[in-house]
């Protein structure tokens, strides 16, 4: 706590001149909302080529989408409220990341997770069943839309830029290279995304990658953003389209970090045929596929939480803030402000109703067990847990609660997927 108050107070005014620049506030909300409304048409339209239970769900009430963030209104536990009081019995989990990182998606889970933990009555089994889309990268239509979006850019260059080269930069959010290093999959998941839409642009365009947004004295993802450009000027490129890879919505980190700063940087390093793709917001086929991997994911087996948060070592946010990002003194350094504080304990639903001590004795650990993180395994997206899987066995068995927990210890091998400690 001590350390967040520093943070929020040592980065409130560059974050209010940020916001200033581009009008004084972010048109995230606003463009998430239109996702929202835009997503539940589709789904009407789609259901109708369902199947007919699905056909059947999707229609006789309409699918409702709600928003639920982090950091800003609508918090989580809002949108929770909103969907306890209409009454939802059924929900689909979609982050709007389309890579996992335990930063973002994963931040997000957990605390989902911990607001369904407290609340068995409501949001338990057989209550409500849930299902996530934890990841979806790789899927054809988000890849598609992508490269037609860079397309359009490199379109507008004349014949003699084009003579002269365009050059393609993809900038990702950046996360610890200690995440990274400790099992998050979202590294791989960045570079199998470039590579997907890179298969669909011109032969002679060339295409690179680096990472935005750092904050801190500790090592992120490399190559920095501003770091490459610099270094594709010195190579003497004219030409770039900056594309922001892991953002679907116009905000601070597109219209003022990318249009504003780096545009300066690129500018300064003699890249003058500058252009920034733009976010895919409410892209026709953004919206079309985001609506398909709904109606995939009811059909296929459910995801929970739990197994999202398993199959993509969200572990990593489990730990304090201070060890996360490997800080010793709160008054030399600050947080990254891209992942929030972990939750260390959660309830088994075999403790809902019982009470007892389960509640305090029930944690869970993970190390890297993600399932094709680089797009090239056949168990990727929303069908990537199938219960089959030892790994995934072992989350659903932990969920069962202490004796779904000794029996999973049972399944461990000498690498040890899952602990449960205290039994």
């Amino acid at each position: 706590q001590p350390l967040a108050t520093f943070v929020s107070k040592r980065r409130a005014p560059k974050s209010r001149a940020a916001y200033d620049s581009i009008g004084g506030g972010s048109p995230l909300g606003y463009w998430t909302r239109r996702q929202a409304e835009a997503l539940e048409d589709e789904l009407l339209v789609q259901a109708e080529r369902a199947s007919p239970a699905l056909r059947r769900l999707l229609t006789e009430k309409p699918a409702k989408c709600y928003i639920a963030m982090r950091y800003w209104y609508p918090f989580t536990d809002e949108a929770l409220a909103e969907m306890a009081a209409d009454g939802i019995s059924q929900v689909v989990v979609f982050p709007l990341y389309p890579q996992f990182s335990v930063s973002t998606s994963g931040s997000s889970l957990r605390a989902l997770q911990k607001l369904f933990y407290s609340d068995p009555d409501t949001w338990g089994p057989p209550a409500v069943q849930h299902t996530v889309v934890p990841f979806w990268y790789q899927r054809p239509g988000y890849i598609r839309s992508m490269q037609r979006i860079v397309q359009e850019e490199i379109n507008k260059y004349s014949d003699e830029q084009r003579k002269e080269g365009v050059h393609v930069l993809f900038s990702a959010h950046g996360v610890p290279k200690s995440y990274v290093e400790a099992g998050d999959p979202y590294e791989a998941q960045i570079e199998r995304c470039v590579e997907l839409i890179s298969e669909g642009l011109p032969a002679d365009v060339p295409v690179h990658l680096s990472f935005q947004s750092r904050v801190g004295p500790i090592e992120w993802l490399r190559p920095y953003t501003d770091d490459k450009l610099k270094e594709l000027g010195e190579q003497g490129v004219k030409n770039l389209v900056a594309v922001p890879i892991s953002f679907v919505s116009e905000h601070i980190e597109t219209l003022e970090e990318m249009d504003m700063e780096y545009r300066e940087v690129a500018e300064e390093a003699g890249i003058q045929g500058w252009r920034r793709a733009p976010a895919l917001n409410t892209d026709k086929d953004f919206v079309t596929d985001m609506a398909a991997a709904v109606i995939e994911a009811l059909s296929a087996p459910a995801v929970s939480i739990a197994e999202a948060c398993a199959a993509n070592n969200v572990e990593l946010e489990e730990k304090p803030l201070q060890e996360r990002y490997q800080v010793q003194d709160s008054d030399q350094h600050h947080d990254d402000g891209f992942g929030g504080p972990g939750v260390e304990v959660f309830m088994p639903p075999s403790a809902w109703n019982s009470g007892g001590m389960n509640k305090e004795i029930y944690t869970r650990r993970t190390k890297n067990l993600s399932i094709g993180p680089d797009g090239r395994d056949e168990d990727e997206g929303p069908f990537f847990a199938r219960i089959w899987k030892p790994k995934i066995l072992t989350a659903r068995l932990t969920e069962a609660g202490v004796l779904g927990g000794i029996l999973a210890e049972i399944l461990q091998t000498k690498g040890s997927v899952l602990h449960l400690f205290g039994l």
